[in-house]
């Protein structure tokens, strides 16, 4: 098996490399980790959601979001409350200083996602797009089967 033609490495490969480009963004200029800047993300247009849909929004494990929340939360970014109806979860939700950073960086990175589309046709994304969603189904079966 060669290892660089093998799809999950060259997908992972590929994964790192936009998403390092786009961490110079929100890492370099605002001071957030990937983690902190994807729970941002998935908070920016939602209300107040338990942390378990931040983890299923975020692909990120439990432990993961805990740490960027609580990093956020000292930031002022987002607030904590408890979880009315699990006396162990809880409800988090963006501030308005939270709401303002994520306007900040959206744009930006943003254009970087635009940069890197340049490179395709606009048939070209409409392919990717639906080679993603297809592979993405495929893999959800497999997983699914064990």
């Amino acid at each position: 098996m060669d290892l660089q033609t093998f799809l999950p490495y060259r997908l992972a490969v590929l994964s790192e490399q936009v998403s390092q480009c786009i961490a110079l963004v929100y890492r370099e200029r605002f001071g957030l980790s990937r983690d902190e800047w994807r729970v941002l993300a998935a908070l920016a247009g939602r209300g107040t959601v338990r942390t378990a849909e931040v983890i299923e929004a975020t692909t990120l494990e439990k432990m993961q979001v805990s740490r960027a929340v609580s990093n956020l939360q000292e930031r002022g970014c987002v607030e904590r409350l408890p979880d009315p109806q699990d006396g162990r979860g809880w409800l988090i939700r963006v501030t308005p200083a939270g709401r303002s950073l994520f306007q900040k960086i959206a744009p930006m990175v943003r254009a970087r996602e635009a940069f890197l589309l340049e490179a395709l046709s606009p048939q070209e994304r409409e392919v990717l797009n639906a080679a993603i969603d297809r592979l993405a189904e495929q893999a959800r079966l497999l997983g699914r089967q064990g």
